[in-house]
């Protein structure tokens, strides 16, 4: 293993995030940074609020989470209003200096040359986390690439704030020791324009080097747990019930199939409440559409439900699917897209800006839809799924594709590159 080869005097790696832990987009691209990291012999160490990694890489910090009470006062009193309180200033400062004790004993521990904080220095969801990372960066100098996911601006509901000062400050900061990595070229082109901030873009990516292994036996009731019947459709929505995913269209586009279908979502709301949920459901009645919410029983893990259902993983889902919608208006990337393309799957796809920007020029071939269902977009998706060759090929195509632009060992590359000639610059400074 070349480690000075390809990363200088860099050994140890500590990665931030306000989570560490489950599906989300952050936490699995920072496993699969890591497992890049670690196949050249580095060493992979994480800070978080919520951690899922080994107790002995791993340095917990509860004020790090968003959903912490603390913090979560700190969003309401600053966000969707133009003036803070006196004493919100005073907890930020407060929380601040706590994790900054928290980041230092985590550089101490781990004896760090390089820190990538994962979304905590580009989405304001823990304040004081922000300022901390960049104000400990600021007095220790020590290099840093930033890895962003979401930033602020994306984001309606951060644009009325009373915390500019803040967010100018630390989300992201501009200082001499940080790299900046955005996963689209829009963002790249944005911080550009927002902050005067030069980016590199490296796009999410799945390991298609090693497809999926066939379905073990414990997946093979996933219909019947699902309640699909062997003569109806499995349409798979594999994402949260957000209003951005855009499910209505996927829910017209399974209603004028007219086939005996049911279209499966995999996640929950998470913290952002139920009334889009309760809103698809009244739309799926209205259109006679059987749309079911699966999320008790699709984990990260397998397991048992306390009632004592199976529960399943996400991968152990799509092999039984027939086709995956995926009709967001928003994405940062669009992971949901590769896993699609990684489980062989037939895909219908929004167009929302980031998969035409570097997503659908790579050649990629699917369903595509304009905001809205056409009947073109209804007669291909009745083509592909009564055509076996010809939904055969389309997959088999979408895979050699992501295999060569979406790859691990695209990463690998790219983060040999990048890191080595960043420590270099570093070095001659």
């Amino acid at each position: 293993m070349e480690t000075v080869k390809y990363f200088g005097e860099v050994k140890n790696v500590g990665y931030i995030s306000t989570r560490l832990a489950g599906t989300d987009g952050v936490s699995l691209e920072t496993a699969k940074w890591a497992q890049v990291f670690e196949e050249v012999g580095l060493n992979c160490f994480y800070f978080a609020g919520e951690l899922d990694r080994p107790s002995e890489k791993s340095y917990f910090a509860a004020e790090a989470h968003f959903t912490h009470p603390e913090i979560r006062d700190i969003s309401e009193d600053v966000f969707g209003v133009s003036v803070r309180k006196r004493s919100t200033t005073e907890k930020i400062h407060q929380i601040t200096r706590k994790l900054k004790d928290d980041l230092y004993q985590f550089i101490e521990r781990f004896d760090l040359d390089l820190l990538i904080p994962q979304n905590a220095l580009t989405i304001p969801m823990n304040i004081p986390l922000g300022l901390a990372i960049t104000q400990v960066i600021m007095e220790t100098g020590m290099p840093t690439v930033a890895h962003h996911h979401d930033f602020y601006w994306e984001r309606d509901r951060f644009m009325t704030n009373a915390v500019w000062d803040y967010l100018h400050m630390g989300f992201p900061p501009d200082l001499p020791t940080i790299d900046h990595v955005t996963i689209n070229s829009f963002a790249k082109r944005q911080l550009a324009l927002r902050k005067g901030v030069s980016a590199t873009m490296m796009p999410n990516i799945m390991d298609f080097e090693n497809p999926p292994p066939p379905p073990d036996d414990y997946t093979t009731d996933v219909r019947q747990a699902l309640g699909i019947g062997d003569d109806e459709l499995f349409i798979l929505q594999p994402t949260r019930v957000v209003a951005r995913k855009g499910i209505e269209m996927a829910i017209e586009l399974v209603s004028r199939l007219g086939k005996k279908a049911k279209l499966v979502i995999s996640h929950a709301s998470g913290d952002e409440g139920y009334d889009y949920q309760n809103r698809l459901k009244e739309y799926s009645e209205f259109l006679n559409v059987d749309t079911i919410f699966v999320d008790e029983i699709i984990d990260e893990d397998r397991g048992q439900t306390e009632d004592g259902r199976k529960v399943y993983t996400l991968g152990d889902v799509y092999p039984y699917c027939d086709l995956v919608t995926y009709p967001s208006t928003f994405e940062g990337f669009g992971n949901a897209f590769l896993e699609a393309v990684y489980f062989h799957k037939p895909i219908v796809v929004n167009k929302y800006s980031i998969y035409t920007q570097d997503i659908k020029p790579k050649g990629f071939r699917a369903v595509e839809l304009d905001g809205y269902v056409t009947h073109a977009a209804v007669a291909e998706t009745e083509k592909i799924l009564e055509d076996a060759k010809l939904c055969q090929e389309i997959v088999d195509h979408n895979y050699e594709v992501g295999k060569q632009f979406f790859s691990f060992s695209v990463l690998r590359e790219r983060l040999k590159a990048y890191i080595t000639d960043h420590m270099q610059l570093r070095a001659r400074a």
